[in-house]
C-alpha cells in the first residue's frame, strides 16, 4: 500500500503544479501580453482616471436622457456581477408577466407619446442578468424620449446609434447590438 501511495502523492503535487500555477501563470501572461484590455476587465476611465464602468458588464441608467439597458435579474441590487443569474421565471409565471407589465409601464411613462411597441430586450433580464448591449431596435425606441429631454434632433441620435452598433461576431454569430454605456458616453461627450 505504500508503495502506490508515494506515486500517487507525486502525481498529485505534478498535476497541481501543472494545471494550478504553471498553466494559469502561462494563460494570463499570454492574456496580458496580446489582450490586456480585455484581460483586465475592458474598464473604461475618464481622462482623470476615474472608472466609468466595463464594458463587459451593464450599467443601472434610469435618467430619461439616457438610453436604458436591459432589466437585470441580480441581487440584492442590479448588475451585480457577484451575483449573476437569470430569474429562472418561466414564461407563463405571473411574476414574470408582472416584471415585464411594470418594465413596459415605466418605459411608457418617459415616453407616453411612444405608441410602437416596446422590444423584447427592454423589459426582460439576460440570462447573465448583466449584458450590457441592447438590440438596435431597442435603441431607437428610446430615441425620441431622449431627444425631447436632451433638446437636440432625432436623427442625430439615430446616427450616433448607428456608429455604435455592434455587428455579428465574425460575422455570423449573434445579432447586432449596442452598448449601452459606450453610447452614453459618447453622447454625453457631443451634448
Amino acid at each position: 500500500m505504500l508503495s502506490n501511495l508515494k506515486p500517487a502523492v507525486m502525481m498529485l503535487l505534478l498535476l497541481t503544479t501543472l494545471t494550478g500555477v504553471i498553466y494559469p501563470a502561462l494563460v494570463t501572461a499570454f492574456a496580458q501580453a496580446f489582450y490586456p484590455d480585455k484581460a483586465n476587465g475592458s474598464l473604461i476611465k475618464d481622462q482623470q482616471g476615474t472608472l466609468l464602468g466595463s464594458t463587459l458588464i451593464g450599467q443601472p441608467f434610469s435618467d430619461p436622457k439616457y438610453f436604458w439597458g436591459r432589466a437585470s435579474a441580480t441581487s440584492p441590487y442590479p448588475y451585480n456581477a457577484a451575483a449573476s443569474s437569470g430569474s429562472n421565471l418561466g414564461p407563463t409565471n405571473p411574476a414574470l408577466a408582472d416584471a415585464v407589465k411594470g418594465r413596459i409601464d415605466a418605459l411608457q411613462a418617459f415616453d407616453p407619446d411612444n405608441k410602437t411597441p416596446v422590444p423584447v430586450d427592454l423589459v426582460t433580464a439576460s440570462g447573465s442578468g448583466l449584458d450590457p448591449h441592447i438590440s438596435p431596435a431597442s435603441a431607437d425606441y428610446q430615441v425620441n424620449r431622449i431627444a425631447k429631454v436632451r433638446k437636440i434632433d432625432p436623427e442625430k441620435l439615430r446616427d450616433l446609434v448607428q456608429s455604435h452598433t455592434e455587428g455579428r461576431q465574425w460575422g455570423v454569430l449573434g445579432e447586432p447590438r449596442v452598448n449601452v454605456l459606450t453610447l452614453n458616453l459618447a453622447m454625453d461627450a457631443i451634448h
